[in-house]
């Protein structure tokens, strides 16, 4: 199993996953920040909007499909929701354009989004190359909180 988590930095997906599948998997970690090492986690430090580091992503996966695409990708929050839904639906949207582009046929895609402008858009466009679409809020996320998940299953190629 071939995995690529997105927003990856401090690690607790790449872990998750490790774990999970006892080790038996590949995973290409990319964040801005630095991480741990991890068994089994292959780690890219860039900015996943910038084409350098995309076509490093790429090049690494050497056109072998993936499993599954995660994305924690979130942008710095300046506070004002004006500016910060939609450059947090703009990476969304970057995430799923990848997985999009990687994925294997029936690979699945998670990702975090904030409820919000943008949100009901995206889950429509989610739901064209994916058998399975469920927005769900982890139990973990405060209350208040407009943090959820698409997880997204069987994609269509």
């Amino acid at each position: 199993m071939t995995c690529v988590d997105l927003g990856a930095a401090p690690g607790s997906w790449s872990q998750y996953v490790t774990l999970k599948l006892k080790g038996r998997c590949r995973i290409i970690a990319l964040d801005l920040l630095p991480m741990d090492a991890l068994p089994s986690v292959e780690q890219i430090q860039g900015d996943f909007t910038e084409d350098d580091t995309l076509e490093l992503l790429l090049s690494i996966l050497e056109n072998s499909p993936v499993d599954l695409v995660l994305s924690d990708i979130a942008p710095n929050i300046s506070g004002n929701k004006a500016i910060d839904q939609p450059r947090s639906m703009h990476l969304a949207e970057l995430a799923l354009d990848l997985a999009n582009k990687v994925l294997r046929r029936r690979g699945s895609f998670v990702c975090k989004l904030f409820q919000g402008q943008g949100t009901d858009a995206f889950v429509a466009e989610a739901r064209k190359t994916f058998e399975r679409v469920k927005v769900m809020k982890p139990k973990a996320s405060r209350p208040g909180s407009s943090e959820v998940y698409l997880v997204a299953r069987n994609y269509r190629l």
